[in-house]
């Protein structure tokens, strides 16, 4: 189904917009993203099974596209109709500004508003059973990789990446320091790099993961030299994670691995609905905050544009704070004791 989305004819004006996104470097999966949203708009307003690639610009008008997303919000969530929204919005903007229709009409279409939540960090417990689950897992199918599972999973809860940016990286991108531990140059969200510090052990994990790695794909090593540690062994532009094949490691196979990990550990409903390496990377965020870690350098731990999105971890660990003082037992000291019953033997006749 994927490749026949991605090769189905769409109109030239929809091309050129693209082509005017591409110049902000969105990732595959963005641009995929943004190709669903058209296809699912332009398919209700033209009819479904009807050619795209024809679909004449007078169709974009405020009638037609308030009943497309009437329709389109009756089985999609909020979030989605909100992204698909944004996607026509940027479109028919292009559209205007090329002087291709007479105005934008996505400001008289309605949306819903996504109400703004803590972010949800997974309990100690939860990843203490996650992680032990990994330690003790064995590899029942050739699909089975644990130690890369296990890699995965910590780079994302420990460095605190993204999806993307777990599938982006490349292991010269790991580059070591003193104490056997090593920076990590993370290729952010919107071109925005940055330079992670990584503790020891996570590095001795990444290096296990390569270890297998080199059983598994022995012609992709480069060279096996006791000089600048397994590291070393590879080319500094080969995938840092690979799925089956040994090529890179595509997203669904990443979030697929992720997903098992925490059905086997009996953990899955302990995540936030949709949250896999997210889930991981707001325990990442929240643990630092919860250590004192400032706004401003959550910020640039997390590779965030804006302060007030990092706020939300800080104040995300307020709460989980105060919940845990309640649970303090020194409180019963404040309960009021219960009445003496007439039979007690404390009672005084």
């Amino acid at each position: 189904m994927e490749g026949v989305q991605e090769t189905r004819e769409r109109p030239e004006w929809l091309a050129a917009s693209l082509a005017d996104r591409g110049t902000r470097k969105p990732s595959a999966h963005t641009m995929k993203a943004y190709r669903q949203d058209f296809d699912a708009i332009a398919a209700l307003i033209v009819g479904s099974g009807s050619d795209l690639s024809a679909m004449p610009l007078s169709d974009i008008t405020t009638a037609s596209m308030r009943s497309a997303f009437a329709q389109y919000a009756q089985t999609h969530e909020a979030a989605s109709i909100q992204r698909c929204w944004s996607t026509w919005n940027v479109l028919c903007a292009f559209l205007f500004t090329c002087e291709l229709i007479p105005a934008n009409p996505m400001p008289m279409v309605g949306r819903p508003k996504i109400a703004k939540t803590l972010p949800k960090s997974l309990s100690p417990n939860t990843l203490k059973r996650l992680l032990d689950t990994l330690s003790e897992d064995r590899e029942h199918r050739a699909s089975d990789w644990v130690a890369r599972d296990k890699a995965i999973i910590l780079t994302s809860l420990l460095a605190g990446l993204r999806a993307d940016e777990l599938l982006r990286a490349n292991i010269g991108d790991i580059r070591p320091a003193d104490h056997n531990t090593a920076i990590i140059h993370v290729r952010g969200k919107g071109g925005k790099d940055r330079h992670l510090p990584i503790g020891a052990a996570l590095v001795e994990v990444l290096e296990d993961y390569l270890d297998s790695r080199a059983t598994r794909f022995p012609a992709t090593v480069k060279r096996r030299s006791a000089r600048g540690g397994r590291l070393s062994w590879w080319a500094p532009s080969a995938p840092l994670f690979v799925g089956p094949d040994g090529n890179r490691i595509t997203r669904g196979t990443l979030q697929y691995r992720i997903l098992r990990a925490f059905r086997r550990a009996g953990v899955d409903s302990d995540r936030a609905r949709g949250a896999l390496t997210h889930g991981l990377r707001h325990s990442f965020a929240t643990e630092l905050a919860n250590s004192g870690v400032n706004v401003y350098q959550l910020m640039k731990l997390l590779g965030h544009e804006s302060m007030a999105t990092s706020q939300r971890y800080v104040t995300a660990a307020g709460v989980e704070i105060r919940a845990a003082a309640a649970q303090n037992p020194l409180y019963g000291l404040l309960e009021s004791p219960k009445e003496t019953s007439p039979h007690s033997p404390d009672r005084k006749s």
